[in-house]
């Protein structure tokens, strides 16, 4: 069943979203990946399955600090992480990515079909759809293209599934404690900044038709 759905992912050159052009970019998702992915979902959530699927229920938020789409493809297409991210490591070998990366000039690129699981926030992948905006450094912040982008993107995720919760990767914490959260190990959390109040305000208050919630409040 995977196979057909990476295939009909890489067969579909291009669907829209509000008049934004979604391209399809798949990253490498070979046997490895998705043995590391199945390893991943049983030791990291105690969820044991033959494909590595979710039922996606929340949309996550991030940036890259990389300033370009090139480089953030190159970052995700590999299925082990490299050395470099020792501090993660630990958790698993799986490589970081996300279903889809929107870049700088507002174009969205879909890596992933929906529904295959992404290593892209600790505690939810099993649940979470993740978008990647290149940049978000002081020297490549983001743009206007991007939050429109954003906006088009989530409002189609929205009518495909049965989604409850629209986040920043900065907020991710908060969903510590709530049946949603399956993270094993309680140590395992590393501080998020991504990608900042404003830009998440911005867009929950261009989707606030939705009723899609936000983070957690305690």
């Amino acid at each position: 069943m995977l196979k057909s759905i990476l295939l009909l992912s890489i067969m579909t050159v291009t669907v829209f979203a509000n008049a934004q052009k979604v391209i399809q970019k798949p990253i490498l998702f070979d046997d490895e990946r998705r043995a590391l992915s199945l390893a991943y979902l049983e030791d990291r959530y105690g969820i044991k399955q033959t494909e590595p699927t979710i039922v996606p229920q929340m949309v996550v938020v991030h940036w890259t600090a990389i300033p370009t789409f090139e480089g953030t493809f190159r970052t995700f297409n590999t299925a082990t992480l490299p050395n470099s991210r020792n501090g993660i490591k630990r958790a698993g070998a799986l490589n970081v990515s996300s279903q889809y990366s929107i870049d700088r000039d507002g174009t969205i690129y879909q890596l992933m079909p929906d529904t295959v699981m992404a290593r892209h926030v600790i505690g939810l992948n099993h649940c979470a759809i993740g978008i990647e905006n290149v940049g978000g450094t002081k020297n490549t912040p983001m743009t206007e293209a991007q939050l429109e982008a954003n906006i088009a993107l989530i409002r189609m995720l929205n009518n495909k599934y049965d989604l409850k919760y629209v986040i920043g990767h900065h907020e991710y914490k908060t969903f510590i404690g709530h049946e949603l959260w399956k993270e094993i190990d309680p140590n395992y959390l590393t501080v998020k900044s991504d990608p900042g109040d404003q830009f998440m305000n911005d867009i929950r208050n261009s989707i606030e038709d939705l009723g899609l919630k936000g983070p957690i409040k305690k």
